[in-house]
């Protein structure tokens, strides 16, 4: 459900000034600029007219600052209670300008359209409702101002503009192939997760985003993913925040994956991966690194390494029963340890990261667990790593054999082709045959130096090669 932000301040100042210049541009002669939108479910042709820029309002529910927008918690309470006022204003133009994952930073991309502007002048026209609000352009009008502009070109909605219109043709605008500036990647997750909670299906959230439905649902699972590691993060005021996530957006997408793919085999080691990759990826390793970390990562690397009060913390949770006033372990005490040590990231994490309204000495203890817990896994993650790369030697003589046979298939394809059409080379085909016996011969050499126990497939290697001889 659209949230419904009332009408600013000037509304029927700025429905008298669209009225007249609309009238205006009626009565000009010549071709008439227009633009065209998706107005429930149908194009719509809108009047493009010119507005002073300083008369028109940021839109408090846009899309593409809805994850930063508890980057300040005070500023986005007021934002919520009062989004038309010079404040609320100003804070919707610092996060139009800033970088999605830190907010203190302006976006070079921001920097880039701001350059455009200032060198090629507007370009695409923005849209309005008849009140002034800003449905799209909201980051152009932002550099606008920066840059000391007048007036901006603007489409205008019909006068039966709701919230919820507002939203989708933001939504079916920034959609669009030939946008400037993309939603970050949270914000487009949480457009994802608003139109899954309309009631739409994947399928048809996922044509409307251009992606797959399995893409949709993946992006599904990663939001709630993330509005649970905020939850298990709460420690008194201190709680991450979605925008803490943004620079993930790979990780967490190979985290799904193989989160899926393990959950068909074991759905207890699935969940082991999912929280020891999680942990990884708040303490901030590469992507490189978070791959190495498989189920049994915890147990067989990091858990001897992991300081005495980590382990403490890391001791598998119990489960109260309700009504009784007891307590049983739980069902998987390595995922229960597993989550603890996540948590304790998490909290040491969110209030390391909120010190200005945390005390320092509870700041300086989340600090040196962040930081031991980040030692403890880097140390781990080095003998998981040369472990890993002997297993890629182990499977690297199996893997090429199955990719020899795969072209060994098409070669039975090729000449099945060749001799319908009488283009084979024979001489060229028993020359490569005549290669592929001696590289038979080498492999078999070798095999017999380096198996003592053959099985059937070595054996009949062995056997055919030494009749050969």
């Amino acid at each position: 459900m659209s949230k419904d932000f009332g009408r600013p301040p000037q509304a029927e100042e700025n429905q008298e000034r669209v009225r007249q210049r609309l009238a205006e541009a009626a009565s000009a002669a010549g071709a008439k600029e227009t633009l065209t939108v998706e107005w429930r479910g149908v194009p719509l042709h809108v009047e493009v007219i010119n507005m002073p820029v300083s008369d028109l309002y940021y839109n408090p529910g846009t899309h593409r600052v809805r994850a930063q927008r508890s980057y300040d918690p005070a500023r986005d309470r007021q934002l919520d209670v009062d989004p038309w006022s010079p404040a609320s204003q100003a804070y919707l133009h610092h996060l139009l300008k800033a970088l999605p994952a830190d907010p203190s930073k302006e976006d070079p991309d921001y920097q880039v359209l701001r350059d455009s502007l200032q060198d090629f002048k507007q370009t695409d026209p923005g849209l309005i409702t008849r009140d002034g609000v800003l449905v799209n352009g909201n980051t152009r009008r932002a550099a606008l101002v920066e840059l000391g502009v007048p007036h901006i070109r603007v489409g205008v909605l019909p006068e039966s503009c709701t919230w919820a219109d507002v939203d989708a043709v933001e939504l079916s605008l920034q959609l669009r192939r030939d946008h400037r500036r993309e939603y970050s990647y949270v914000n487009r997750l949480l457009a994802v997760d608003e139109q899954f909670n309309l009631g739409r299906q994947p399928a048809d959230i996922a044509r409307d985003f251009r992606i797959r439905t399995a893409t949709c649902e993946q992006d599904l699972w990663i939001l709630a993913c993330l509005r649970d590691l905020i939850e298990r993060s709460r420690d008194g005021d201190a709680a991450l925040r979605l925008l803490d996530f943004e620079d993930h957006q790979e990780k967490l997408r190979e985290l799904h994956r193989r989160y899926v793919k393990e959950s068909a085999v074991s759905r207890e080691n699935a969940d082991l991966l999912k929280e020891s990759r999680l942990a990884a990826i708040l303490l901030g390793f590469s992507k490189t690194d978070v791959r190495l970390i498989e189920p049994d990562f915890k147990a067989r690397y990091l858990d001897k390494r992991l300081p005495e009060e980590l382990n403490q913390a890391a001791t598998a949770p119990a489960v109260a029963i309700p009504g009784l006033g007891r307590t049983v372990r739980a069902a998987d005490p390595k995922v229960g340890a597993a989550k603890a040590l996540t948590d304790s990231v998490l909290k040491a994490k969110a209030i390391a990261g909120t010190a200005e309204t945390v005390a320092a000495d509870r700041v300086i203890a989340a600090s040196a667990t962040f930081r031991t817990a980040r030692e403890a896994v880097e140390s781990a993650l080095e003998p998981a790593g040369k472990d890993a790369r002997v297993r890629k030697r182990k499977q690297a003589a199996p893997d090429r054999i199955n990719d020899a046979c795969q072209d060994l298939e098409q070669c039975i394809t090729d000449l099945v082709m060749s001799r319908a059409s009488r283009s084979l080379d024979e001489e060229a085909l028993d020359e490569a045959v005549v290669k592929l016996r001696e590289t038979l011969g080498r492999l078999a050499a070798q095999s017999a130096r380096s198996i003592s126990e053959p099985g059937e497939g070595i054996a009949w290697l062995l056997d055919v090669m030494s009749q050969k001889e």
